[in-house]
């Protein structure tokens, strides 16, 4: 018996394989959405940052942050953020500064360096949203439906986290 079929035991078979889908979807757009800014840096010879440390300064973008408050968004694991965080400050696109309040907490903003990686991947998701709207991939009324339909599971499994475990 394959692992699809236990778990699809006591689940409507269909509903189940589009879930499974999805799940993998999900997945492997995260990994393509990596390799994409990996391609884009890497067309323009900027070599020195990965895609994950890329995403990372884009997502903090002109926010002053710690390393808790981008994971409790939901962007990073926290390991993963304070290991990037470190190397981004060595590197010279962030600059860290104690908390005044809890100095177990370091908080995080751009230098003028991590701002231009902000921009690269702005732009290149500018581009990216403009091609598929341009050659009708999606529509506003579908990436709306995406997003609200993508909401609804992250509240679900939210939902799970917090009152079920």
């Amino acid at each position: 018996m394959s692992i699809h079929s236990q778990i699809e035991t006591g689940v409507g078979t269909g509903f189940m394989t589009q879930y499974l889908d999805v799940l993998s979807l999900v997945e492997r757009l995260h990994r393509l959405l990596l390799d994409v800014i990996k391609d884009e840096f890497e067309r323009l010879g900027m070599l020195e940052i990965n895609a994950v440390q890329a995403l990372l300064l884009f997502n903090i973008g002109d926010n002053e942050v710690t390393a808790g408050e981008l994971k409790s968004r939901g962007y990073y694991q926290g390991s993963n953020v304070s290991y990037n965080f470190k190397k981004l400050v060595d590197m010279g696109y962030m600059h860290h500064q104690r908390s005044e309040i809890d100095r177990r907490s370091v908080r995080v903003k751009l230098t003028g360096k991590g701002c231009e990686i902000r921009d690269v991947v702005a732009d290149l998701f500018k581009r990216h949203a403009k091609g598929l709207e341009d050659r009708a991939v999606l529509s506003l009324d579908g990436i709306e439906e995406i997003n609200s339909s993508l909401k609804r599971v992250e509240r679900y499994w939210t939902d799970q986290i917090r009152y079920i475990y």
